[in-house]
């Protein structure tokens, strides 16, 4: 067990919020871990799982003598709760995210910054498709990528908040704003858009084919619904405010799509089976490099 800050403030107390606040207190990276939440709701399940040490209504109040403030909020949000926070928060504190864009997040943390505040953005790649802090469990990031924003930080700030992140399990990669945009479009957002449309497609046909496509649903389909229970708030903000990246992702799919179709209706076997081929190769990948 390694202290790293004396006290870590999370606000907003979902899935991510409640899963940072079990993975600090299993590896004792904190001193004491407050919770934050608007949601009455929210606060009773808090407070019955005994998810954090002191739980607090109210951001600013939480994150008082705070060495390290999360705000795990939809993307949206975060601005917001950086003006509520920040004028409250100790000198020499850190302020990280967990959202899942992060151009949008540095422009709209950047109005409310102060001097003597250390913002680290950062966005943990690991999640379920179930929300609210009942659903957190201390091993969700084990394993994970946490990819970290240095932006223009001190360097020993960074490296402990990252000794911080490891200690929750994860792996830190470093990226820029732009970059981390570009590839979660199409490792995260794309294939949640696919989804929503896929299963909504679903939801659209005729009483009875409807029915037997959830009757018999295979496991492709199973898979696309898992993905589409996904928080429908927190995803709207996703592709709002990512929407350069995901639109020039959802360009090359088209593109690619259109390709498919060509190949099934001129029936060219061979382009088909050198693109499942390649494709295969994808999930070997994936499942060598630890991330199924």
């Amino acid at each position: 067990m390694t202290l790293i800050y004396d006290k870590v403030a999370v606000i907003g107390m979902g899935l991510i919020g409640a899963s940072i606040s079990l993975a600090t207190r299993r590896g004792g990276l904190a001193g004491s871990v407050i919770g934050s939440d608007r949601s009455p709701d929210v606060a009773a399940t808090v407070a019955r799982l005994q998810l954090v040490d002191h739980f607090e209504a109210d951001a600013a109040l939480a994150v008082h003598d705070a060495d390290l403030v999360i705000m795990a909020v939809p993307v949206g949000a975060v601005g917001a709760v950086a003006g509520q926070v920040l004028p409250h928060m100790k000198p020499g504190a850190v302020l990280t995210d967990t959202g899942s864009t992060k151009t949008s997040v540095v422009r709209d943390v950047a109005p409310h910054l102060r001097d003597d505040i250390f913002w680290v953005p950062s966005h943990p790649l690991a999640g379920t498709e179930h929300s609210g802090p009942g659903a957190g469990f201390e091993a969700l990031f084990d394993g994970r990528y946490w990819i970290i924003l240095p932006l223009a930080s001190d360097e020993a700030v960074v490296t402990r908040f990252e000794t911080y992140i490891t200690g929750l399990g994860s792996v830190c990669e470093r990226m820029s704003p732009e970059y981390h945009d570009k590839v979660l479009a199409l490792t995260s957002h794309l294939p949640h858009l696919i989804a929503y449309t896929i299963v909504g497609t679903a939801v659209d046909l005729e009483t009875q084919l409807k029915n037997d496509v959830i009757r018999f649903s295979a496991s492709g389909f199973r898979d696309f619904t898992r993905i589409a229970a996904s928080d429908p708030v927190m995803w709207r903000d996703v592709f709002l405010n990512n929407d350069g990246a995901v639109l020039e992702m959802l360009q090359r799919f088209s593109e690619d799509l259109s390709y498919l179709q060509r190949a099934i209706r001129w029936q060219e076997g061979d382009k088909l089976e050198a693109l499942f081929t390649r494709t295969r190769e994808i999930r070997r990948s994936i499942i060598d490099a630890g991330q199924n």
